[in-house]
């Protein structure tokens, strides 16, 4: 008990309290689990630790000392030894309450530390009122890992308050949707088709990989990845990669990527490089039953028909070729508008004299549209 003067002993034996009544009290000593108050009553005011905070293990020293001040709620008036029991955490739920409640009626964006990462979403703490936010308002995309939030500052809204069940909903996911219909906004305003702009791959898939330009994703398809052949997306890019790419096309909220460069571009000199007459080396890239493709160099591919491997009668190219074989032939077709070349090996077996006056019966020209059509037409069959 602290020591009081007559005049203060006088005062206290009128002065009454309540159960509920907040009281403003002085520590006059304290200790691991408890704190013990002056209340300015006839009896001392007793503040246990649970009656403080959650925290089971906190120790009461290291947050308050003799001589400070703090304002605490009246559980009971006597608990049956003559003292009062307080109460702090559940004062600061009230007005957590209440704080909730405003921001809940204010649409007001609060910021808190993740306590808890939950099964079913994240548990967060303002004022002493613990507030769920569910797996499906953590963000605005699925996420089956909330592992990663553990500890982390997060800003939300609320989205249900409801203190007659304790029911406390936040929602983070229409923060980020406004965030990133914000962002959209902003880069298309900024972005023009032709452009060439920074990324981070966000998603890679068979088909391509998506990439985050700044709140707005951009599909860069695996026929846009390179001049040359991709076999897959994955044996180019991971997430997380930086690279530039150009906006091929803008179609509504849908943005069309390439990494073929003009500068890059293989077919810019081929006129020159794969004139008719030419002589040209390559590697078999693929094998068909009318002929094998060869690539001369990254996005050049040339057809040499089965018609033109050999002198001799070649049934299928395989029985002669095979995938990454090198290849020296004649260019015989250059059509730059399709981009389609046609070689043969047979032109040069040919003497020269000979190429000149049996040329129509030699090398025969080749419609590769319609060889190709075939093929797809009996693939289809």
């Amino acid at each position: 008990m602290s020591e009081l003067t007559f005049e203060q002993m006088l005062e206290d034996s009128i002065k009454t309290i309540h159960s509920g009544e907040v009281v403003e009290g002085t520590v006059i000593d304290v200790k691991a689990d408890e704190i013990v108050l002056n209340i300015g009553y006839k009896s001392d005011g007793i503040l246990t630790r649970n009656e403080y905070t959650n925290d089971s293990n906190l120790d009461l020293t290291t947050v308050v000392k003799p001589g400070d001040t703090m304002e605490v709620k009246v559980l009971k008036v006597n608990d049956g030894e003559g003292q009062v029991v307080l109460t702090y955490k559940r004062l600061a739920a009230d007005r957590g309450n209440k704080r909730i409640e405003e921001a809940y009626n204010n649409k007001e964006v609060l910021k808190a530390t993740v306590s808890q990462v939950l099964d079913g979403g994240l548990s967060v703490i303002v004022d002493e009122v613990r507030i769920f936010i569910p797996a499906s308002l953590v963000s605005d995309s699925y996420e089956k890992d909330l592992s990663k939030y553990a500890g982390q500052e997060i800003e939300f809204v609320i989205s249900e308050y409801n203190p007659k069940r304790r029911r406390y909903i936040g929602d983070r996911r229409q923060l980020l949707v406004a965030q990133k219909a914000e962002l959209q906004k902003e880069l298309f305003e900024r972005i023009h088709e032709g452009d060439i702009v920074e990324g981070v791959v966000k998603n890679v898939t068979d088909f391509g990989a998506f990439i985050d330009l700044g709140g707005v994703d951009g599909l860069l398809h695996i026929s846009e990845m390179s001049w040359g052949r991709v076999e897959h997306p994955k044996k180019v890019f991971k997430v997380g990669d930086k690279l530039k790419v150009l906006i091929k096309e803008i179609s509504g909220s849908k943005i069309a990527l390439s990494l073929k460069f003009d500068d890059a571009n293989p077919w810019k000199d081929a006129a020159s490089k794969y004139a008719v007459g030419n002589i040209v080396t390559g590697k078999v890239a693929r094998m068909t039953d009318f002929g094998a493709f060869v690539e001369l160099e990254p996005g050049v591919d040339a057809l040499l028909h089965v018609s033109q491997i050999s002198k001799e009668h070649v049934e299928k190219p395989a029985d002669v070729l095979k995938v990454g074989d090198e290849v020296t032939a004649k260019v015989v077709d250059f059509n730059e508008a399709d981009r389609k070349i046609s070689l043969s090996i047979k032109a040069m077996l040919v003497p020269e004299t000979q190429e000149n006056e049996d040329s129509d019966e030699d090398v025969v020209p080749v419609n590769i549209d319609a060889v190709i059509a075939a093929q797809e037409a009996e693939e289809n069959n």
